[in-house]
């Protein structure tokens, strides 16, 4: 009998994109990679859309549903909708990917940073100069928080060193509140001078900020592992500083799917990402639950909607359509709008057309809450399917 081989699935979650691979842990191989592109701040949009909504027919004392208090208690572990949508988009790929490949481990990036190594490791010329796990972790949270730039200068693209906003001869300390990036000629000029006294006060506020993105990964973490362990899986975890010495160790360039490949002490000693073909996985939602259309005064400006499905469609799913007489002769593929007339439009990579019966037409994919596209090509694509061999997506 064949011997089974051993596929690790990598996460490398983020607050806007999460990267996902699958590595074949004895050659090496990443069979399987993606990147899922999250709706978190369309989902916090819509929230505080209707939010004003509600607050501007109370303050008009126009009709509004009326007050609740008894809903105000939120239970153990509560996130918010834009949060946990994250968690929940994770969550499904991995149920997903799980009943098309066999997955002996899963590996996740717990934390972006490890803080606990960054507060106990002295910054000092070895870590400088050799580049030592814990200089790693320190300088990707100084990447992150001064966008790869001088923090005095702003050009990017320059080689950076980790300065001391005040001075250590001036009694400056290790903190990283204390630190920022400074290009060498910048770094040079400063001096002995504190930030203030160089001219940027602004440097030391923001060297206090905490980071926004990194936090919203911080709150979905443990939600997400635990997540992760109901699937009956080890579970390994890796810091964002030990992803970018796997990644620089084998000479990689930095993405979020390589990310995921990278996750983790589990990570194979070479790499072979020549044969994957990595997908685009955007999270559209279903859809509204907006029932008509209104005009600028608040009135109802359309009808309510028929249906959400005709004929066996639905807008946003993916189809075939073969016409073999009148105007519009020739293969169409792409993604379909419904009229309940059963006159549809396809929007396929050369623009929409409009007007093809549904007879016309065969589902290739129904459609499920995300869009796919290949990040090399940006081609239209259908996700995997257990046909599909070698956990690659259908090629349109």
């Amino acid at each position: 009998a064949p011997e089974m081989q051993t596929y690790q699935l990598k996460l490398d979650p983020g607050s806007k994109h999460t990267g996902v691979a699958i590595v074949n842990q004895e050659t090496g191989e990443v069979v399987f990679a993606a990147e899922i592109e999250h709706r978190g701040q369309a989902i916090k949009a819509s929230l505080d859309s209707r939010r004003g909504v509600r607050r501007g027919r109370r303050a008009r004392k126009t009709r509004y549903r009326k007050p609740r208090f008894n809903n105000r208690t939120r239970v153990s572990g509560w996130l918010p909708p834009s949060l946990l949508s994250r968690v929940a988009n994770v969550e499904t790929w991995v149920r997903r990917l799980s009943k098309l490949c066999p997955i002996a481990g899963i590996s996740l990036e717990l934390v972006k940073f490890d803080t606990q190594l960054m507060q106990s490791a002295e910054i000092n010329g070895v870590e400088y100069q050799q580049g030592t796990l814990a200089g790693y972790e320190l300088r990707e949270y100084l990447l992150e928080k001064f966008q790869r730039k001088c923090a005095y200068c702003g050009k990017p693209g320059l080689p950076m060193q980790i300065e001391h906003i005040v001075p250590k001869s001036r009694g400056g300390s290790n903190s990283i509140t204390n630190l920022t990036l400074a290009c060498q000629r910048c770094n040079l000029k400063k001096g002995n001078k504190t930030a203030s006294e160089f001219g940027y006060p602004k440097v030391q506020v923001q060297a206090r900020l905490p980071l926004k993105d990194p936090a919203a990964v911080n709150t979905t973490r443990w939600a997400l592992y635990n997540r992760l362990k109901s699937f009956g899986l080890p579970v390994e975890i890796g810091s964002g500083g030990l992803t970018k010495f796997n990644r620089t160790l084998q000479g990689l360039p930095k993405t979020h799917w390589i990310d995921a490949a990278c996750v983790g002490s589990s990570t194979p000693l070479k790499l072979d990402v020549s044969k994957v073909n990595p997908l685009q996985i955007k999270a559209t939602g279903h859809g509204s639950r907006q029932m008509c259309s209104m005009d600028k005064f608040g009135f109802q400006r359309t009808t309510k909607k028929a249906g959400k499905k005709f004929f066996g469609f639905q807008t946003g799913d993916i189809a075939r359509a073969l016409v073999r007489k009148g105007k519009k002769v020739g293969t169409y593929i792409g993604k379909v709008a419904i009229r309940a007339t059963g006159s549809f439009d396809i929007f396929t990579s050369s623009g929409r057309v409009a007007g093809i019966g549904y007879k016309y037409f065969t589902l290739l994919h129904s459609c499920d809450g995300y869009s796919y596209s290949y990040l090399a090509q940006s081609k239209t694509a259908i996700p995997p399917t257990p046909e599909v061999v070698g956990f690659l997506a259908g090629d349109l």
